[in-house]
């Protein structure tokens, strides 16, 4: 009972504090209110986008490898120059790991070129063409709008035919049902069979919807596919770890290339896991940067309730005294000038969180991503703000808690 009279006090006497002096108190939990609205916003977007990037990435698959020429890493000390004269993928290799592998379930080929695609007048510049083998879809997302998947034959024979996505049908044919017409590539007609379902624009600018995907042996008839970036896909069998299908496509490959026992790998074999993991620690740097910024107005923050709780108490000096001389203990006047700095920093918090959530309903537009002001980040802010409160309004407690009652009571004459 006593607690909750010391709370009920204490938000009153804060409230009145507003009302009386609402300039005063304004002015000094306006630190309070940009620490926090620095921080959380800093968090709202760190979380969000880093949502939206592990789903993408993890869109790709937990349990698919990707063999290639050049291994993913960030930083400007990545070694090029060692990895420059590697020879690329090749399907004869991915169809040499199917034959020999005991882990890999799937294996697909893709290869990818830029190039400028018509149809009829209509014209695209710089449209991605992804050549792939039949068992693409197997392992990666494909889901489609409209028409169908490569077969079996088409994809051995390397016919001329084409799946495009949303935004190429949107653009090139303009309402009308490109499945069954024509497109132009490479010079050379092609027969759309299909159509991506629309997704959408990823965190990294990606999308099947501005993309045309063509059997990998048509695309080998067309292009010189040595001097052209390509990747082997495999997706391990239920029940096998992805270092387990590793550790055997390493074999595979030297054993492929016939590349000697001292001799490096002439191929890399990346994973999701290598990009969250880069991920993790850039976030860590921005988390940081978080603190930093917002650590600076709550430094300022703190100093403005320290000030308030100084003049609180020396205009309640000669109730205190009256308090203390009716046998108020010195833990209940701390407690109560204590609970008084807590809930006016918590005031200024929860004006910084009210910042961030109206923002976030226009995140999606300014930054084509959704930001969710989660209940962790809200939680994290009026915690920040109650510790700023409890740390800033100690000392001004604990003069007040040790006032002689009877100079206290004098101080009003």
């Amino acid at each position: 009972m006593i607690v909750l009279k010391l709370l009920v006090e204490s938000f009153l006497f804060a409230i009145n504090a507003l009302v009386v002096n609402k300039v005063r108190t304004l002015l000094s939990l306006l630190g309070i209110t940009i620490g926090i609205f620095s921080i959380i916003s800093v968090f709202t977007v760190f979380d969000s986008l880093e949502n939206a990037i592990k789903s993408e990435i993890n869109s790709l698959g937990s349990n698919v490898l990707f063999i290639q020429k050049w291994p993913w890493a960030m930083g400007s000390d990545y070694p090029w120059w060692k990895y420059y004269n590697r020879p690329e993928p090749k399907v004869s290799e991915m169809e040499e790991i199917l034959k020999r592998s005991s882990t890999v379930d799937e294996a697909a080929f893709m290869l990818g070129v830029g190039r400028n695609v018509y149809y009829k007048n209509n014209q695209m510049q710089d449209v991605p063409i992804i050549s792939v083998s039949q068992d693409y879809n197997k392992i990666m997302s494909f889901d489609l709008e409209a028409g169908r998947y490569f077969t079996p034959v088409e994809s051995h024979r390397g016919n001329n035919v084409a799946i495009i996505g949303t935004d190429i049908a949107d653009q090139l044919y303009q309402g009308i049902d490109p499945v069954g017409k024509k497109i132009k590539i490479f010079g050379r007609k092609l027969d759309v069979i299909g159509v991506t379902k629309k997704e959408g624009e990823s965190v990294f600018g990606e999308s099947k919807d501005n993309r045309i995907f063509i059997p990998i042996n048509y695309g080998r008839s067309v292009l010189d596919v040595r001097n052209i970036g390509s990747t082997i896909i495999v997706m391990a069998k239920p029940g096998i770890s992805n270092d387990q299908m590793k550790d055997e496509l390493v074999g595979i490959m030297r054993s492929i290339r016939k590349l000697p026992p001292r001799a490096d790998d002439s191929f890399a074999i990346n994973e999701t896991d290598i990009i969250n993991k880069a991920f993790d620690s850039l976030f860590a740097v921005i988390a940081l940067v978080g603190w930093f910024i917002g650590g600076f107005s709550l430094l300022v923050g703190g100093f403005g309730i320290a000030n308030i709780m100084f003049v609180s108490v020396k205009e309640r000096t000669s109730q205190i005294g009256i308090q203390k001389s009716l046998g108020a203990k010195n833990y209940f006047i701390l407690l109560q000038f204590l609970f008084e700095a807590v809930f006016l920093a918590i005031m200024g918090g929860i004006v910084g969180l009210l910042i961030v959530y109206i923002l976030t309903f226009f995140s999606e537009s300014i930054l084509n991503f959704e930001l969710i002001l989660t209940f962790r980040n809200i939680f994290l802010g009026v915690v920040v703000s109650a510790f700023i409160g409890l740390l800033s309004g100690f000392i001004p407690s604990y003069k007040a808690s040790r006032l002689n009652p009877v100079d206290a009571m004098r101080s009003s004459f």
